[in-house]
């Protein structure tokens, strides 16, 4: 059973490559059959039962949307047991000119070294504009 600082040093460090813009480590730690959960009510919003789900009903729409390549910053990640809070915050701009500028808290659930379970927390109004 992994303590809480091995799961926080795992996402700390998978983490980290995302801030120079390879996102893939990050995801390489999400399980493939990850409960993802994307507060309010934008088109985007809901309940998310796979990553490639979420990859092609979320993170696709909002990608499409950006002009250019989102900046991710890494603002502090705390935990207990199985259960870490992830900070971040995220720029761009849309294609109609909406600066993105987001910020996120990520509520995680880890099993066995991967995440199983995120209930993503953010601006959903600038989320909503972007998509529009």
């Amino acid at each position: 059973m992994s303590t809480t600082e091995d799961n926080k040093r795992l996402v700390r460090e998978a983490f980290r490559p995302w801030e120079s813009g390879d996102s893939g480590p990050f995801f390489e730690l999400i399980a493939d059959d990850v409960h993802w959960t994307v507060i309010g009510t934008t088109p985007v919003s809901g309940v998310y039962h796979s990553k490639q789900d979420l990859i092609d009903h979320a993170f696709g729409p909002l990608l499409a949307r950006l002009a250019g390549k989102l900046t991710t910053t890494f603002v502090d990640l705390a935990g207990e047991r199985d259960k870490l809070f992830l900070r971040f915050e995220s720029s761009g701009v849309s294609q109609s000119g909406v600066r993105y500028d987001q910020t996120y808290c990520w509520a995680m659930v880890m099993r066995e070294r991967r995440i199983v379970e995120i209930v993503a927390y953010l601006d959903t109004d600038l989320l909503r504009r972007v998509l529009a």
